[in-house]
This record gives C-alpha cells, structure tokens and sequence, in this order.
C-alpha cells in the first residue's frame, strides 16, 4: 500500500479518508531524464515526488533552458494548474532516477478537497510557490549579474562550498563565462576566496551589502 502521509498535505487525515485516497493514487516510477509533464500539456493529477530530483524549466527562444524550481521528495508539484484547470505553465523532468504518486484530481476534489484541513495545506502550499517565485523576479529581473551571484551564495549559507559552474549559471539565467567574471570579482572584492575543488565565504556581510 501506498504511503502518503509521508506528505505533509495527508499527515492528518482520518484512516477511512486515507483509504479513499488510495483508491485513486497511483505510484509511478522514472529513469532520469524522463519527462513527467510538458509544458502546455493538460493537467489530470496532483503530482507529489516520493524519489529523485525533478526539475522545472521552460525553453527559450534559442531552446535554452531556463530552470524555474527544482523540486525534491515531499513536494506537490504544479498544483495551480490542476486547481485552475489551465496547461502546464512549464515543464517537469527528473535529473535523477525517481517516483512521483499520481492522484487524480477529480476524485480529489469530490472527496477531500471539501475537508478543511487539507485545503488549509494545500492553499499554504500555493502560498510558498507564490514567495518562491516573487524571489525568482527579484532574482532574475531586479537584481544585476554581482547581486545575484552574491546572493546566490549568500543563501547557500555554508562558509565552504563547490559550484558546478554549468548548472549554477543556468539557474541564475547567465552564461557561465558571465558566471566565472562574476565569481572573479567576487574573489578580487575578498568576499569569497578559492580553495581547491570548493570556495570559502570570508565575508557574508560583504556579499548582502550586493544584494540588500
């Protein structure tokens, strides 16, 4: 039998409603670099992911991809979609092996939904997904390529740490030649020094005076 009140959104509910919900939940498992759902595809189910790391992105017009979130176990995913009934607004992919357990929505919302306890999580999800994306605007739109660079290590909030250039400048929507001039002056500002395979914050007020 499934486990899902492994997931926050079904910890409190009662056993004959955890048995209805497993009447239509399904576990579905992926290699990685499978697609779970494409961008402008109709949604049918709430997707939660019980393994792996499932990235969200959408494509440029140069089909880059521009990562939006990446999602780990515990997580709902694209939940507005399936409320309002509108397409994908982007694209789900596992960067690793995984499993996500499918619900279908319909049923969902016939018998579950109308408990309050679990609209409460889920509106308190939507809610995070909302703060998310108002900190990926001033990211990315606000903020030059020093201040997010900054930031981005800033809230790693580790004093040592490594980088993998090819995926840190794809999350931040920058090169990553623009990525490495960054971190360079980052380095000749005696913010952040360079330690073999990893850096090492020396000054975390420096790096928010960037950004704040």
């Amino acid at each position: 039998m499934l486990d899902l009140q492994k997931f926050e959104l079904f910890k409190a509910l009662k056993p004959e409603h955890l048995q209805k919900l497993h009447s239509f939940s399904r576990r579905i498992e992926y290699k990685k670099g499978s697609v779970v759902f494409y961008e402008k595809e109709q949604p049918t189910s709430l997707i939660f992911i019980e393994e792996g790391i499932l990235k969200i992105y959408k494509t440029d017009m140069k089909n880059n991809e521009i990562i939006i979130h990446r999602f780990l176990p515990g997580s709902i995913v694209a939940e507005m979609a399936v409320l309002e009934n509108i397409p994908y607004p982007a694209t789900a992919e596992f960067e690793s092996d995984g499993a996500v357990i499918a619900i279908d929505f319909e049923q969902f919302k016939k018998e579950l939904l109308v408990i309050p306890e679990v609209s409460l999580m889920l509106y308190k999800s939507l809610s995070n997904k909302i703060k998310y994306l108002e900190n990926v605007i001033a990211l990315n739109i606000v903020l030059d390529s020093t201040s997010r660079v900054a930031k981005f290590i800033f809230d790693i909030k580790k004093e040592q740490f490594t980088l993998k250039k090819q995926e840190v400048a794809k999350q931040l929507h920058m090169t990553p030649e623009t990525l490495s001039r960054t971190l360079k002056k980052l380095l000749d500002l005696g913010l952040i020094q360079k330690e073999k395979s990893s850096y090492c914050v020396v000054n975390r007020k420096g790096l928010l005076a960037l950004f704040d």
